[in-house]
């Protein structure tokens, strides 16, 4: 099929990106963020239809590819970018009011979100190996001023963290990446077709069992850094809790999601070159460990978005345990769950936006009342929370339910009832949060009023939660034929 639209997916949020930083106010900036988030938008949702209408689409000979695992990465993009766009002009606004930022930084802010969404959408539809690492480290350096934005130094601290264990991490990918180009180079004999994806997965049974091991170890370990995995996870409680909440939803909902469909194409290379027990033994091992660990971390925690930093990391350790199951069933479940994951996410991460505009912090101690003091935002937030635990009928559940069943289908008995277990206790930590902030009398003197530009930041969580239960009811068919497909990609047919 035509690639003209894969090149247009890459060419908006660039050029809006530099229109953002050459605009001269702060409306210019943010019509041309909101025009080039909604024609984005549109481009994702053309892609998924061009994809389930003819399948896969290529450009620049080869070097750009969508298939459906690519349309369903760039249909979050284009969904958790627009949404979380939209809650950022509400939420720059009121910075803007309140001297946290000048028009100057405001703009900035617009075009290094955009230019977060190209290199994201770079990875999605990079074909080349080696083009899909630089697209993910290029989404580090576009994210780090979004992390230190507001220029305090626990922000530059987080910020340059984020950058050095980010970047060391990626240098394993690179290894594992350089591995891979080698030994698909010894059984192609041919630069460029050992550095396309496509051509690596047809002759991956080829490869060399022994450096297929070690470049997949090196690929879990750099790419499970930018994920959040356990334990190469350390950055992102700081650069989560120091960067502005819409730009969290996206470092979540979209960032994490292109580290970890990378990951996923490395998935089928190394089950068809050594067997699928060993990249399904370490997903299991790392996810596990992942939601364990944050799980007491979470209880923990008294920051609002730390606390959903931590609950990041369980959620990335949900989806590793849900691929490492082996089993379609899991794969689909694991590949749901990312969606529900970008969703939900994204809504608390702008819920917690809304409170900290609204009481001025973000310690669940010091947050009481909400239900009196800012009912939409706190209802939203509860919608959030709620979602992050997996209540019905949201579609966290439907997901973590698959992924249960798919652990008894492949006979993990013990792994399924620890991360039960597990779930268990982020339910009790988060049940607590609810507790303390949404009932009890407002502070002294604060009026009943939502914070902020309204329209421009309750909207976009009222489309989220309205997404999050169509979710968890039933999955809409052209989603649902488009994760099928990924999960054949991902499993080569089955």
């Amino acid at each position: 099929m035509d690639g003209n639209i894969l090149v247009w997916l890459l060419a908006v949020p660039l050029l809006t990106a530099l229109g953002a930083f050459v605009s001269r106010s702060r409306a210019m900036a943010e019509a041309v963020h909101l025009a080039g988030s909604a024609v984005l938008l549109g481009l994702s949702l053309a892609l998924g239809g061009q994809v389930l209408a003819g399948g896969s689409l290529v450009a620049f000979a080869d070097l750009l590819h969508a298939d459906s695992l690519s349309a369903v990465l760039v249909l979050i993009i284009g969904s958790v970018g627009f949404l979380a766009g939209l809650h950022s002009v509400g939420y720059l606004r009121h910075d803007l009011a309140a001297g946290e930022t000048d028009e100057k930084g405001l703009r900035s802010y617009y075009g290094f979100y955009h230019l977060l969404l190209f290199t994201t959408v770079l990875a999605a539809l990079s074909n080349n190996i080696a083009i899909l690492w630089a697209a993910v480290e290029g989404t580090t350096l576009a994210s780090a001023f979004l992390v230190g934005f507001y220029r305090r130094q626990t922000a530059q601290e987080a910020a340059w963290k984020y950058v050095l264990i980010c970047g060391v991490g990626l240098a394993f990918a690179l290894f594992g990446t350089v591995l891979t180009y080698a030994d698909a180079f010894h059984v192609l004999q041919d630069a460029h077709r050992a550095m396309a994806w496509t051509e690596v997965v047809q002759v991956a049974d080829r490869l060399d069992p022994q450096l297929a091991r070690l470049a997949f170890v090196f690929i879990l370990i750099g790419y499970g850094t930018k994920l959040g995995l356990v334990p190469m996870h350390t950055w992102l409680p700081d650069a989560y809790g120091e960067a502005p909440s819409p730009a969290t939803a996206l470092l979540s909902g979209v960032v994490k999601k292109g580290a970890l469909f990378a990951l996923i194409r490395f998935y089928p290379i190394t089950a068809r070159a050594v067997g699928g027990g060993f990249p399904q033994t370490l997903l299991l091992v790392f996810g596990l460990l992942s939601v364990a660990v944050a799980a007491f971390f979470i209880l923990r925690q008294d920051d609002l978005k730390r606390k959903l930093a931590y609950s990041s990391v369980e959620h990335v350790g949900i989806i590793a345990t849900a691929l490492g199951t082996g089993v379609p069933l899991g794969i689909l479940a694991g590949l749901f769950h990312a969606v529900n994951h970008s969703v939900s996410k994204s809504l608390a991460f702008c819920a917690v936006g809304n409170v900290e505009m609204k009481y001025r912090t973000r310690e669940a101690g010091r947050i009481q009342g909400m239900l009196r003091a800012a009912p939409l935002t706190a209802l939203a937030f509860l919608a959030g929370l709620l979602a992050m635990v997996g209540s019905p009928p949201t579609a966290l559940f439907a997901s973590e339910l698959m992924t249960l069943t798919a652990a008894f289908q492949r006979g993990l008995f013990w792994p399924a009832l620890l991360l039960l277990a597990l779930l268990v206790v982020v339910f009790v930590a988060f049940f607590l949060v609810i507790s303390e902030t949404l009932f009890g009398p407002a502070p002294a003197g604060m009026a009943r009023s939502e914070p902020g530009p309204v329209a421009l930041t309750l909207v976009p969580l009222a489309v989220l939660i309205l997404f999050l239960v169509a979710l968890g009811l039933q999955i809409p068919a052209p989603l649902l034929r488009l994760l099928e497909g990924a999960v054949a990609v991902v499993t080569g047919g089955a």
